[in-house]
C-alpha cells in the first residue's frame, strides 16, 4: 500500500505539472493584457510598459512559467486583478459554497440512485423499472443549464415554491464561518431560520447539478443488481428463510455497491469541476462563478488557480475511491 500511495501521488503531482503548462499556455493565447487590465483605462502606456514589467510579463514565456512554478510551490497563486486579493484568499472564501453544493447534490444523487436503481432490478420490467430507466437516459441527456433554468421558470419564478439564486435570502445573515458550509455552520451556531433558508436556495441548484450523476448512479446499480440477485449466495439466503428485505439489503446489495461507490467517489471530482455553468445561472458564490466572472475580465490568475484546485481534488478524489475500493474487497491487491 505504501508503494502504491507514493506512485499515485507522484503521477498527481505529474498531473498537476501537465495541467499548469496547459492553463498557463492558455492564459497567454487568450487576448486581453493583464498589464492593461491592471493599469485601468486612463492609464498611459508608460504606466501600462511598468506594470508589464513588474508583472514579468516582458519576459521570455519559459522564464515567466518558471516564476509561477516557483510562486505556486510557495502557495501563492498570484494576485486577482478584479479582486485586488490573493487567490489563494479567494480560493478559501469561495470554494466552501462549491463544496457544499456538490457534498449536497452527490448525498442527492447517491441515495436516490442506489435506491432507485435496486428498485429498478428488483421490480424488473414493472412500472417502476421504466421510470428508473426514463430518469437514467433523460438525465444523461439533459443539459445542466438547461435543466437550471427550466426549474428557475417553474419553481421560483411560476409557483414562487423556492428562491430563485444565491446561497441565501437578502437580509439573511450567514453564520459565523466555522467550516465555511453554510449548513453546517447554521447548524453548529444553532441557528435554525438560517438553516431553513439555506436548504430552501441550495435544492434547485443541487437538483440541476445532481441528474447527471443521479442517472449514472441509477444505471449501475441496477446493472449489478441484476447481475446479483441470480447469484448462489442470494438464492442461498432465500432458500434459508431469510425475508426479501433482508436477501436484497444484506446480501445482494453490499456485493453490488462496489461499482456504485466507484461511480460515486468518481463524480465528486466531475461535480466540483462541472459546477460552472450551475453556478452562474443560480448567482451560487462559489469558485465556479468566481472563475466565470474572472475569465469574462481577463483574470486569469484565479482561472489558473481555480483550475488547479480542481485538478488537485479531482486527483485525491479518485486515489481515495481506488483505495475505498480495496477495503470493500479484500481480493483486491495494489500492485
Amino acid at each position: 500500500m505504501g508503494q502504491y500511495l507514493i506512485r499515485r501521488l507522484a503521477l498527481i503531482a505529474v498531473t498537476l505539472g501537465g495541467l499548469s503548462v496547459l492553463t498557463f499556455a492558455i492564459s497567454r493565447i487568450a487576448p486581453g493584457d493583464p498589464a492593461r487590465l491592471a493599469a485601468g483605462p486612463q492609464a498611459t502606456e508608460a504606466m501600462v510598459a511598468h506594470l508589464r514589467h513588474e508583472f514579468g510579463l516582458d519576459r521570455p514565456v519559459w522564464v515567466q512559467y518558471g516564476r509561477y512554478l516557483d510562486h505556486v510551490g510557495r502557495g501563492d497563486l498570484g494576485v486577482s486583478l478584479m479582486t485586488a486579493r490573493p487567490v489563494r484568499a479567494d480560493l478559501g472564501l469561495f470554494f466552501g459554497a462549491t463544496l457544499e453544493l456538490v457534498l449536497f447534490s452527490l448525498l442527492f444523487a447517491a441515495a436516490a440512485g442506489v435506491l432507485l436503481g435496486v428498485l429498478s432490478a428488483v421490480y424488473q420490467n414493472r412500472p417502476v423499472d421504466h421510470a428508473s430507466r426514463l430518469v437514467a437516459i433523460t438525465g444523461l441527456g439533459m443539459p445542466e443549464f438547461w435543466l437550471a433554468l427550466m426549474l428557475q421558470l417553474a419553481l421560483a419564478s411560476h409557483f414562487r415554491l423556492l428562491p430563485l439564486g444565491g446561497q441565501l435570502g437578502i437580509g439573511v445573515a450567514p453564520p459565523p464561518p466555522a467550516t465555511r458550509l453554510d449548513l453546517v455552520d447554521s447548524l453548529l451556531a444553532g441557528q435554525w431560520a438560517t438553516f431553513a433558508n439555506a436548504l430552501q436556495h441550495i435544492v434547485l441548484p443541487a437538483i440541476a447539478l445532481s441528474f447527471p450523476a443521479l442517472a449514472s448512479i441509477i444505471r449501475i446499480s441496477r446493472a449489478d443488481m441484476l447481475d446479483t440477485l441470480p447469484r448462489e449466495f442470494v438464492r442461498t439466503a432465500r432458500a434459508k428463510g431469510l425475508p426479501q428485505r433482508a436477501v436484497i439489503l444484506r446480501h445482494a446489495l453490499r456485493n453490488a455497491l462496489l461499482s456504485s461507490v466507484t461511480m460515486i467517489g468518481l463524480r465528486f471530482g466531475w461535480m466540483l469541476g462541472g459546477t460552472v455553468l450551475v453556478e452562474k445561472v443560480f448567482d451560487w458564490p462559489g469558485i465556479g462563478l468566481y472563475m466565470v466572472t474572472a475569465a469574462a475580465a481577463s483574470d486569469f490568475e484565479p482561472v489558473m488557480g481555480v483550475t488547479l484546485l480542481v485538478g488537485l481534488s479531482f486527483a485525491l478524489a479518485t486515489l481515495l475511491v481506488d483505495i475505498g475500493y480495496g477495503l470493500m474487497d479484500p481480493t483486491i491487491r495494489y500492485a
